[in-house]
């Protein structure tokens, strides 16, 4: 394979010219960028990426933060980042932390040691303290999840508008025992979520019962099967669920169908983020859309402009309620 000294010798130019050629620069004549472009095609020379962005100090790669792969939620927002940065001649490096510090740092390591150029966190979970340091010196987005007031820009919906939306549909349609299938309130979105749910409950004269909120440790279908079981045991059983995530309300729907119950008309269920799935259950579920792939575009625009020195603000997106079967049989 031919190398750029060999371009250069053939072209009857320096290494520096060639450099420049290939690197975009207009301080090249058009005839010798020309001459030039027409050796490398001759020659058929192709230039080592790896040792021009050594010489440019970067990596052209991305990574990108989530908790698990298992949850369908990031897949359109990691579509979303993957076709813009490939758009830019960037690369994606899909980082699953499982929530783990002794994971997280390995990633941060990469950026630290200049083997990739910045970071998109989807990881609610990720030590907080350390995301702020480092942002101080390296390109971080937040996206999705975020820590108020650290300083790092992100990209994510009004969580607390959109639990109010959909937990206010189930009042409106004659529900007022409403149970909240919530995740830890360590995390934001859970906190935004549950004001949401109380805020539609207290405006419609609404006391909340604290024995209708449920929290699981994680997001997964099984979790929704275990809370959903917990309601059903309750002596005062809700008319109605609302699920901070689709796979708790795919869960619960499994568990509400295996006792014997029908949804919606014994339970109606709502869920939050409208991936694939939720349409494909029996009935579809009503949730809350999130625009994922618009997130995760939003995301990786905002992360490349950092990277370049730009200032970056921060982005609320819209959100949407869905109704389908689940609330409206």
């Amino acid at each position: 394979m031919a190398n750029i000294q060999q371009v250069a010798i053939q072209a009857g130019v320096s290494v520096a010219t060639v450099s420049r050629v290939l690197n975009g620069q207009n301080t090249v004549s058009s005839e010798t960028r020309r001459k030039v472009e027409e050796t490398i095609k001759k020659l058929n020379y192709e230039p080592s990426m790896l040792g021009r962005n050594l010489r440019n100090s970067e990596s052209r790669l991305l990574l990108i933060l989530i908790p698990t792969i298992s949850n369908p939620f990031y897949l359109e927002i990691i579509k979303g980042i993957e076709t813009f940065a490939i758009s830019q001649n960037y690369n994606i490096l899909l980082c699953e932390t499982d929530s783990d510090p002794n994971k997280e740092n390995i990633y941060f390591d990469l950026v630290r040691k200049k083997m990739a150029d910045g970071i998109i966190s989807m990881d609610p979970a990720v030590n907080a303290e350390t995301l702020k340091k480092l942002s101080e010196k390296y390109a971080i987005i937040q996206c999705s999840e975020y820590e108020a007031g650290n300083g790092i820009p992100y990209v994510t919906i009004d969580n607390e508008e959109a639990s109010y939306r959909a937990v206010k549909h189930l009042i409106q349609i004659g529900h007022r025992k409403i149970a909240l299938m919530n995740s830890d309130d360590k995390y934001l979105y859970a906190r935004q979520r549950k004001m949401g749910y109380k805020r539609a409950l207290e405006e419609n004269g609404i006391a909340v019962n604290e024995d209708y909120v449920i929290h699981t440790q994680h997001l997964g279908f099984e979790n929704g099967q275990h809370a959903m079981r917990r309601i059903l045991n309750l002596q005062d059983r809700p008319t109605a669920v609302f699920a901070v995530s689709d796979l708790l309300a795919i869960g619960a729907l499994k568990e509400i169908n295996a006792s014997g119950l029908h949804v919606p008309n014994d339970i109606a269920v709502i869920g939050f983020d409208k991936i694939d799935f939720s349409n494909m259950t029996n009935p579809t579920l009503t949730t809350i859309a999130q625009p994922m792939h618009k997130m995760g575009t939003a995301a990786a625009k905002m992360l490349i402009e950092k990277i370049k020195g730009e200032d970056v603000e921060s982005m609320i997106l819209d959100h949407e309620l869905v109704i389908r079967e689940s609330t409206s049989g």
